[in-house]
Protein backbone atom coordinates (compact mmCIF):
# COMPACT_ATOMS: atom_id res chain seq x y z
CA UNK A 1 0.00 0.00 0.00
CA UNK A 2 1.37 3.41 -0.97
CA UNK A 3 0.48 6.48 1.06
CA UNK A 4 -0.54 9.93 -0.21
CA UNK A 5 2.37 12.39 -0.23
CA UNK A 6 2.12 16.14 -0.75
CA UNK A 7 4.44 19.16 -0.34
CA UNK A 8 3.60 22.34 1.55
CA UNK A 9 5.40 25.65 1.89
CA UNK A 10 3.58 27.12 4.89
CA UNK A 11 0.79 26.64 7.40
CA UNK A 12 -1.87 28.00 5.04
CA UNK A 13 -0.82 25.48 2.41
CA UNK A 14 -0.90 22.68 5.02
CA UNK A 15 -4.39 23.65 6.21
CA UNK A 16 -5.72 23.73 2.63
CA UNK A 17 -4.36 20.25 1.93
CA UNK A 18 -5.65 18.82 5.23
CA UNK A 19 -9.08 20.15 4.28
CA UNK A 20 -8.88 18.59 0.81
CA UNK A 21 -7.99 15.23 2.41
CA UNK A 22 -11.00 15.48 4.80
CA UNK A 23 -8.71 14.31 7.60
CA UNK A 24 -10.21 13.74 11.03
CA UNK A 25 -6.82 13.45 12.73
CA UNK A 26 -3.83 15.72 12.11
CA UNK A 27 -0.41 14.94 13.58
CA UNK A 28 2.12 17.77 13.46
CA UNK A 29 5.84 17.30 13.81
CA UNK A 30 6.76 20.28 15.97
CA UNK A 31 10.05 21.27 14.34
CA UNK A 32 10.13 23.38 12.14
CA UNK A 33 6.50 24.18 11.21
CA UNK A 34 5.21 24.79 14.74
CA UNK A 35 8.46 26.02 16.34
CA UNK A 36 12.08 26.09 15.22
CA UNK A 37 14.50 23.51 16.68
CA UNK A 38 16.21 25.81 19.17
CA UNK A 39 13.23 28.09 19.85
CA UNK A 40 12.04 29.34 23.20
CA UNK A 41 9.04 28.21 25.24
CA UNK A 42 7.23 31.31 24.01
CA UNK A 43 7.81 30.46 20.34
CA UNK A 44 6.60 26.90 20.96
CA UNK A 45 3.41 28.11 22.67
CA UNK A 46 2.82 30.75 19.99
CA UNK A 47 3.36 28.18 17.24
CA UNK A 48 0.88 25.76 18.79
CA UNK A 49 -1.71 28.53 19.14
CA UNK A 50 -1.14 29.59 15.50
CA UNK A 51 -1.56 26.02 14.23
CA UNK A 52 -4.66 25.35 16.34
CA UNK A 53 -6.24 28.59 15.15
CA UNK A 54 -5.74 27.58 11.53
CA UNK A 55 -6.77 23.93 11.89
CA UNK A 56 -9.87 24.82 13.97
CA UNK A 57 -11.36 26.26 10.77
CA UNK A 58 -11.52 22.78 9.20
CA UNK A 59 -14.85 21.05 9.89
CA UNK A 60 -13.65 17.43 9.59
CA UNK A 61 -10.73 17.64 12.07
CA UNK A 62 -11.47 16.03 15.44
CA UNK A 63 -7.96 15.44 16.83
CA UNK A 64 -4.80 17.53 16.58
CA UNK A 65 -1.62 15.93 17.87
CA UNK A 66 1.77 17.60 18.23
CA UNK A 67 4.56 15.03 18.08
CA UNK A 68 8.25 15.67 18.60
CA UNK A 69 11.39 13.76 19.42
CA UNK A 70 12.60 16.65 21.60
CA UNK A 71 11.80 17.06 25.30
CA UNK A 72 9.98 20.42 24.99
CA UNK A 73 6.34 20.63 26.06
CA UNK A 74 3.71 23.35 25.57
CA UNK A 75 2.60 25.47 28.52
CA UNK A 76 -1.09 25.47 29.40
CA UNK A 77 -2.44 24.07 26.13
CA UNK A 78 -4.91 21.17 26.19
CA UNK A 79 -4.04 19.14 23.12
CA UNK A 80 -2.38 15.79 22.59
CA UNK A 81 1.36 16.39 22.71
CA UNK A 82 3.80 13.50 22.50
CA UNK A 83 7.28 14.38 23.69
CA UNK A 84 10.01 11.80 23.01
CA UNK A 85 7.59 10.28 20.50
CA UNK A 86 10.00 7.72 19.07
CA UNK A 87 8.86 8.38 15.49
CA UNK A 88 8.46 6.32 13.34
CA UNK A 89 8.88 3.25 15.55
CA UNK A 90 6.17 3.87 18.16
CA UNK A 91 2.62 3.95 16.78
CA UNK A 92 0.60 2.92 19.85
CA UNK A 93 -0.08 6.49 21.05
CA UNK A 94 -1.82 7.25 17.73
CA UNK A 95 -3.96 4.12 17.39
CA UNK A 96 -7.16 5.50 18.96
CA UNK A 97 -7.26 8.66 16.85
CA UNK A 98 -10.16 8.83 14.34
CA UNK A 99 -9.50 8.16 10.67
CA UNK A 100 -8.71 9.33 8.07
CA UNK A 101 -5.62 11.15 9.26
CA UNK A 102 -2.65 13.06 8.00
CA UNK A 103 0.88 13.57 9.36
CA UNK A 104 2.58 16.90 8.63
CA UNK A 105 6.33 17.03 9.05
CA UNK A 106 9.63 17.88 7.45
CA UNK A 107 11.17 14.39 7.32
CA UNK A 108 10.12 11.47 5.13
CA UNK A 109 12.40 9.18 7.15
CA UNK A 110 10.51 9.82 10.40
CA UNK A 111 7.22 11.66 9.84
CA UNK A 112 6.54 10.10 6.43
CA UNK A 113 7.20 6.57 7.60
CA UNK A 114 4.98 7.20 10.64
CA UNK A 115 2.19 8.29 8.26
CA UNK A 116 2.62 5.15 6.19
CA UNK A 117 2.61 2.89 9.25
CA UNK A 118 -0.61 4.54 10.46
CA UNK A 119 -2.26 4.47 7.01
CA UNK A 120 -2.41 8.29 7.03
CA UNK A 121 -1.58 10.76 4.29
CA UNK A 122 1.70 12.68 4.59
CA UNK A 123 2.27 16.36 3.88
CA UNK A 124 5.94 17.25 3.87
CA UNK A 125 6.61 20.77 5.07
CA UNK A 126 9.60 22.36 3.36
CA UNK A 127 11.65 23.90 6.18
CA UNK A 128 13.29 27.31 5.88
CA UNK A 129 16.96 27.55 4.87
CA UNK A 130 19.63 27.02 7.50
CA UNK A 131 18.32 23.84 9.11
CA UNK A 132 20.72 21.92 11.39
CA UNK A 133 23.00 19.22 9.96
CA UNK A 134 21.07 16.28 11.48
CA UNK A 135 17.75 17.16 9.85
CA UNK A 136 19.57 17.88 6.56
CA UNK A 137 21.05 14.35 6.59
CA UNK A 138 17.66 12.85 7.46
CA UNK A 139 16.12 14.74 4.54
CA UNK A 140 18.68 13.22 2.16
CA UNK A 141 17.83 9.72 3.44
CA UNK A 142 14.14 10.47 3.03
CA UNK A 143 14.56 11.45 -0.61
CA UNK A 144 15.90 7.94 -1.29
CA UNK A 145 12.88 6.11 0.14
CA UNK A 146 10.13 8.55 -0.88
CA UNK A 147 9.37 7.00 -4.30
CA UNK A 148 8.97 3.57 -2.71
CA UNK A 149 6.53 4.68 -0.04
CA UNK A 150 4.32 7.40 -1.46
CA UNK A 151 2.07 8.40 -4.31
CA UNK A 152 0.63 11.82 -5.17
CA UNK A 153 -3.00 12.54 -4.22
CA UNK A 154 -5.39 12.68 -7.16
Amino acid sequence: MRTVFEHATGLGDVARQVGELSARTVIFDVEPLVAYWDGTQETLDDGIARVLSEIAKLPTVEVVCFSTNSLRRPAGVRVVYLASAGKPLRTTPYQRFPRPGVVIGDQVATDGILARRLGYAFIQFDPPPGIPVGPRLMAAAGRLVQPLLFTKAD
